[in-house]
């Protein structure tokens, strides 16, 4: 059976010695044996462990808890426990398919939403009426309007009053967050939206300009999610590959 070195391991994988250590750290990888001298001796299990981690962590979707499972799944393999790992690794991809149809949904809600065919509300509304009418809380109204998704007018009294055409806002920003969608995902179809009714949704939603900043999986949460399963299936084979090489 080959042997190789950190560095080695490094080069063949492409990431930096450093990288392969704290890998070892955060049982990424199986413990190496030491020779006399102190170094570490790895293997061809390494190797196509280290390929499974790069390639797990090459998109990180982080919620409902799809990150813990992934890396769980990567330390089970590490064990040696590849049945258990296909299992773990065939659980993501079943939720990963069911983050991304509710994504989906959410894009025709928004559609609905903006084709008229909901019920108009009689009289405008306070925000204590608005956070029971659409069950939405008073920090995420704050919190949606400080990040300039609406912009609520006031009576006189300093009251904020919703209208109809806010309430349809806000309802679309939280069928979208429910998805999972980013704030700065959500802000950015919003204005293209006030520009132009006709704004393909899908496509605004997915496509951060280039002048962001920072561009999260969730600014483009359908794309991630679909390269998310595509590398799931990858490392699904991964996995088979091992069981038969190192079992």
């Amino acid at each position: 059976m080959e042997t190789y070195k950190t560095a080695e391991v490094a080069a063949i994988i492409g990431i930096h010695p450093n990288t392969v250590r704290l890998y070892e750290k955060l049982q990424l990888i199986p413990k190496p044996e030491r020779l006399s001298n102190g170094y570490r001796v790895f293997t061809d299990f390494h190797i196509e462990q280290c390929r499974l981690v790069r390639i797990a962590f090459q998109v990180e979707v982080l919620q409902n808890g799809l990150r813990k499972k992934i890396v769980k799944m990567i330390k089970v393999s590490a064990t040696g426990d590849f049945d258990a790992a296909i299992l773990l690794i065939n659980e993501y991809i079943k939720q990963i398919r069911q983050e991304r149809t509710n994504a989906e949904e959410a894009i025709e809600i928004v559609k609905q939403l903006l084709s008229g065919n909901t019920q108009p509300y009689t009289h405008h509304l306070k925000r204590k009426e608005v956070s029971e009418a659409l069950n939405i809380s008073m920090d995420a109204l704050r919190n949606w309007e400080m990040n300039g998704l609406l912009t609520v007018k006031r009576k006189e009294n300093g009251y904020r009053v919703y209208t109809n055409d806010d309430i349809q806002r806000l309802k679309i920003i939280l069928s979208l967050r429910c998805a999972n969608y980013s704030l700065e995902a959500i802000l950015r179809l919003l204005r293209q939206l006030d520009q132009n009714p006709d704004t393909d949704i899908r496509a605004a939603l997915n496509t951060p300009k280039q002048s962001d900043d920072i561009i999260s999986v969730c600014d483009r949460l359908i794309v991630s999610l679909s390269e998310a399963e595509k590398n799931a299936y990858t490392i699904l084979s991964i996995l088979q590959d091992m069981k038969i090489r190192f079992l």
